[in-house]
């Protein structure tokens, strides 16, 4: 396989994927060609970082010389900008699944990929594959939220997942005995990848409710209040999140990067006495105990 990688700017990005696969590329990945964190977009938007690498994957026959000197006619670019690879055979479906592998959380939860046998039987293993929704438990902020449920166990108890994505912490919660959760998302894709992934782990229905936002019951109120999502929404949804959540009960908040913690906490501090529950790789978990007195 040959691989042929364009830098571009967020302006340039379309026009140059345009480019690639009108010339015939198998497909085009986008990558951060410097260090600008990119979360979870929300339904209908394509954030895009101000510098991104634009990659074709093209057959092993592909002219590279024809290649290279129409795209710099039609991108208007210097032919030394645009840059080629010769990729080595490989089964590019193994390779993929070959980057999934089980991952431990805290003392007993593990996320296994449906191909993988689980490396302990006895210990909590949610079993979840690469798909439509943010969030497989690689990314620090779900990482982080997954160790605080391993830590704190929510036994018995009712359990929000705010911006559930795959559903992966409200399935945890109920692998670490919750009763009863409900997954909430704005996107569509998200309730499907969250029953999908209830029904490979055993979930009775009845246990797990996906829903989008509206569809939340006025009168519910949880023990446990997760949202993983960004800066922004947290911060909106602060009212929101307080009044479902019942005195005394918990709350943690990931999705937002260490400069951005103070504010968060700030917006949630007349429901929640808030701290900092974990820091990894610049991004922060937040917890907090629902005020018996809150408005």
């Amino acid at each position: 396989m040959i691989q042929i990688t364009i830098p571009a700017t967020a302006e340039q990005t379309e026009t140059v994927e345009d480019a690639l696969l009108d010339l015939g590329a198998i497909s085009v990945m986008l990558r951060d060609a410097g260090d600008y964190p990119l979360l979870e977009p929300l339904p209908g938007e394509t954030p895009l970082w101000p510098d991104t690498l634009v990659t074709g994957l093209f057959g092993p026959d592909a002219d590279i010389p024809g290649l290279t000197a129409a795209l710099a006619r039609a991108l208007g670019l210097e032919p030394a900008r645009i840059h080629h690879e010769i990729l080595p055979d490989q089964d590019w479906v193994r390779a993929c699944m070959d980057d999934f592998k089980p991952i431990r959380f805290g003392e007993r939860l593990w996320i296994v990929p449906t191909w993988h046998e689980a490396p302990d039987p006895r210990a909590v293993n949610i079993r979840l594959d690469p798909g439509l929704a943010f969030g497989t438990g690689t990314h620090p902020t779900t990482a982080m939220c997954l160790g605080w449920l391993d830590r704190h166990a929510p036994v018995d108890q009712e359990v929000l997942d705010y911006g559930c994505g795959s559903g992966i912490l409200a399935i945890g919660a109920l692998a670490l005995g919750a009763r009863h959760a409900w997954g909430v998302d704005i996107d569509p894709q998200a309730m499907t990848a969250t029953r999908e992934n209830a029904e490979r782990n055993g979930i009775a229905p009845e246990r797990l409710h996906a829903a989008l936002p509206d569809a939340l019951p006025d009168e519910i109120r949880f023990d446990l209040t997760m949202a993983n999502i960004l800066a922004g929404p947290l911060i909106a949804l602060a009212p929101a999140l307080g009044r479902r959540t019942r005195a005394g009960g918990r709350i943690i908040l990931a999705g937002l990067l260490d400069r951005q913690a103070e504010e968060v906490a700030s917006a949630h501090e007349p429901w929640f006495e808030m701290s900092v529950a974990d820091r990894q790789d610049g991004w922060t978990l937040l917890q907090g105990v629902r005020r018996v007195n809150a408005p």
